[in-house]
This record gives C-alpha cells, structure tokens and sequence, in this order.
C-alpha cells in the first residue's frame, strides 16, 4: 500500500492504476449534495468559492460528532454516484480530485482522463476506520447544512483505492 501527501502531484497521479490501494495524508474537504448544489449557485453567479480547486480534494461525507478526545466521530464515504451530476464541471474548473464510494459515470470519468485527475473510494461501512484517520476538522462554509456543510480535515493515513484513474481504468468496469 503506497502512502501519499495531497496534493498529488501530476507524476504521482499519473503512477496511479486503479485498484491499487494507498493511505492519503494530507488535506480534503468533505461536500455532499447540498454543499454541492451552494458550490454551483456560487459558479453561476460569478462569485468566489470557500475553496480553491486546484489543491482540494472533495470527500464525499459528512462528518459525525468527534468523541472526546477526537478530532472527528466516523466518517463514511457517500454514493459518489449523486455527485455525478456536479463532478465534470468541477474538474474542468481544476477540482485537484474526489473521495466517496462506487463507480462515478461515464462523463465523469471521461473528466477524470481530460483533466489527469483519480477518483478514491473510501471503504463503505467503515465510518470509524476514516474518521480516526482525521487529526483536525474546520468548518469552512455552509454551517447552517451541519453535517452536509464543508469542513477542511487534515487526515493521516487516510485508506483508500484508486477506483477510476488518470487513464480510464476503474476498478467497477474491470
């Protein structure tokens, strides 16, 4: 299992294959659908977005409570499936890259390979095992979502799978 540091950079991406499994260290950004439809409404009016694309990795959850002594409670991956409809136009903006859980759609991944981008999927079921990888949540926007609002996580080793690559491998389709 390869460790890695996000940002990724082009060569580290570019050495990726789906189906390789890695531990993410580093800085993500959780978004789900509400944060998503926020982030569009933004684009669509010209105005600035609470985060910059080039360096942000979207996991797609929404974090739990942190227990005592905890930077988080558990944090599972959602179906990235309902992001389909917000993911090609985020990476065509420069979206650094994606977290969730299943297959993404064929215009997604086609955006993936146009861009040189990887999309993770986080293990499903496992909400405990990603929220204890968390050392540090923020609220970044959108608050008033909770749970579904976008929070800045530093991880450390994070697990993970290359589920769709840089080259339009994707571990559902093979």
């Amino acid at each position: 299992m390869r460790t890695l540091t996000l940002p990724l950079s082009e060569e580290d991406i570019l050495s990726l294959h789906a189906g390789e499994g890695v531990l993410l260290s580093g800085t993500i950004f959780t978004a789900r659908d509400c944060a998503h439809k926020r982030l569009f409404a933004l684009l669509d009016a010209g105005e600035p977005l609470p985060v910059d694309l080039e360096t942000t990795y979207i996991y797609y959850a929404g974090p739990c409570p942190a227990p005592a002594g905890k930077a988080c409670g558990s944090c599972g991956p959602t179906t990235a499936a309902r992001m389909n409809a917000f993911a090609p136009r985020l990476l065509d903006l420069g979206l650094a890259g994606m977290i969730g859980k299943g297959g993404m759609s064929r215009e997604t991944r086609e955006a993936l390979v146009r861009n040189k981008k990887v999309y993770f999927a986080a293990v499903g079921g496992a909400g405990a095992l990603c929220g204890n990888a968390v050392k540090k949540l923020e609220l970044v926007a959108f608050g008033d979502l909770l749970s579904e609002a976008i929070y800045k996580m530093e991880v450390e080793n994070f697990p993970a799978v290359v589920a769709h690559d840089a080259f339009g491998a994707s571990v559902y389709k093979e």
